[in-house]
């Protein structure tokens, strides 16, 4: 049987890195699409290369014709420029809305019957830009962010606990961006809430745990800024990347997760016709259902926060 071909729209530190996470699970064939000369193919040869040393055997290949990616089962999009230091999410949105346009008809032309997952920030704009373009489906084009955002929040928190993270569940809802809502209420270590254990931790004081909280869920916020600003020349790239490959494995392999995913709403959560982060069960089609939850006053304030800061970015896309 024919393995899934995994296209990778950047040849950067993020698409360089899915690609070895998705060969070393053997995903599928990896082809690395990228505009700069040689980029792709020599990172393409490299991992090739680490074959032996890695035991993983399929096809490899790079190339900066994006007809490359013909035939694609899944395209993975981290095309963009990257952050630098004082800069937010939404800063790149002019550049990468023009990057996305390209990219989004190429997947049209050359990947018509691909799922597509986008990596590129400003993610909520670029996935509501990648939809739009390609015309596929909304169940084929969804965004990844809330892996990540959950994963960080995890590591937060068993940092603060001194547990393991394998034990934490901490889930991320919302914009990719300095509003999006870490659900406290359902953060927990194999069941027992997180606060709970805050609580017991500083001895009953509530007042400490909250604080103790709020700064795990403004670390969470600002954590890829936090990259950013020590990295200086570039943004988080192994982190993301794997959360992608998460996501990936989901739909080639039909788990039928539950995992957070920047996913067109309609009228889940009370909004319509908006890319957001939210529970969604991932398969071979994709967003193959929206998980859908009450929310109390003040995780739905939040969101409705989130909500409007996306629509007010997506509003006014530089390119249609």
């Amino acid at each position: 049987m024919a393995k899934p071909r995994i296209a990778l729209i950047g040849g950067g530190h993020i698409g360089a890195t899915i690609a070895q996470l998705a060969a070393q699970r053997e995903l599928g064939q990896v082809i690395l699409y990228d505009v700069i000369p040689g980029l792709p193919q020599g990172k393409a040869l490299d991992l090739a290369e680490a074959a032996p040393i890695f035991g993983f055997d399929l096809q490899i290949s790079g190339a900066n014709d994006m007809a490359c990616i013909a035939g694609a089962d899944m395209v993975v999009v981290t095309a963009g420029i990257a952050r630098k230091p004082g800069m937010d999410r939404d800063d790149l949105v002019v550049v990468n809305a023009r990057i996305m346009a390209e990219v989004a008809r190429g997947i049209r032309c050359y990947a018509p019957q691909a799922i597509v997952l986008v990596v590129s920030n400003p993610l909520d704009a670029m996935v509501t830009l990648c939809q739009r373009l390609t015309g596929f489906s909304s169940r084929r084009v969804f965004g990844m962010a809330g892996v990540l955002d959950s994963a960080r929040f995890a590591s937060f928190i068993a940092w603060e606990l001194g547990v393991s993270v394998r034990d934490i569940h901490a889930p991320v809802l919302g914009g990719h961006g300095d509003t999006m809502v870490p659900i406290v209420r359902f953060a927990n270590v194999n069941g027992i809430p997180v606060m709970d254990l805050l609580l017991r931790k500083y001895a009953g004081d509530q007042e400490k745990a909250q604080e103790v909280m709020a700064a795990l869920v403004a670390r969470t916020q600002n954590a890829g800024g936090e990259v950013v600003e020590l990295l200086q020349t570039g943004s988080a790239f192994v982190s993301p990347a794997a959360s992608a490959v998460t996501m990936i494995e989901a739909v080639l392999n039909d788990q039928k997760r539950l995992l957070p995913a920047c996913a067109l709403l309609n009228g889940e959560f009370g909004v319509r016709g908006y890319y957001v982060g939210v529970p969604c069960i991932l398969g071979a089609g994709g967003v193959e259902q929206i998980v859908e939850f009450p929310l109390n006053d003040e995780e739905q304030r939040m969101f409705n926060d989130s909500v409007t800061t996306i629509r007010n970015l997506v509003d006014h896309l530089p390119v249609e």
